[in-house]
């Protein structure tokens, strides 16, 4: 009675060699791997060709470092353009918009409150006739 033999793919899947050992068939030719692999960061295969190629201090060790970064909220914005309301008074901070931009053209009057606006956003709406005030910290300012 004859057996049906697993494939190769099944039955090396997931034992990292797939029974080619250790260096061969690995995609890499007979290079010692990719990038600086070998290089004697870790042994001393080839420090001594690094160190007078590139210096000691300007290749190993770790070299300066990474200033932490603030971390800044997230500000939902609106422009102009955009506000198209029923109402003509407009609480943008209690709708979760935090700053006004000047970007489009108001179609209507609009009295707008609201925690920050731009100076273009401003003209825009009292040349249309509105009129905008600044919140300060929950505040009428």
């Amino acid at each position: 009675m004859m057996v049906n033999k697993r494939k190769r793919s099944r039955r090396f899947r997931g034992s990292r060699t797939c029974g080619w050992g250790t260096k061969k068939h690995r995609g890499a030719g007979n290079r010692g791997g990719r990038g600086m692999a070998g290089s004697g960061k870790r042994a001393d295969q080839k420090k001594p060709t690094i160190i007078k190629l590139y210096g000691y201090k300007e290749y190993f060790g770790k070299h300066g470092f990474k200033r932490p970064q603030k971390i800044l909220e997230k500000i939902n914005t609106i422009n102009v353009g955009e506000l198209k309301f029923e109402k003509k008074e407009i609480n943008l901070d209690e709708l979760g918009f935090g700053k006004l931009l000047g970007k489009g053209m108001p179609n209507t009057r609009y009295k707008i409150t609201v925690r920050a606006c731009s100076d273009l956003a401003r003209d825009k709406i009292v040349k249309a006739g509105g009129s905008v005030t600044i919140l300060e910290d929950g505040h009428t300012r």
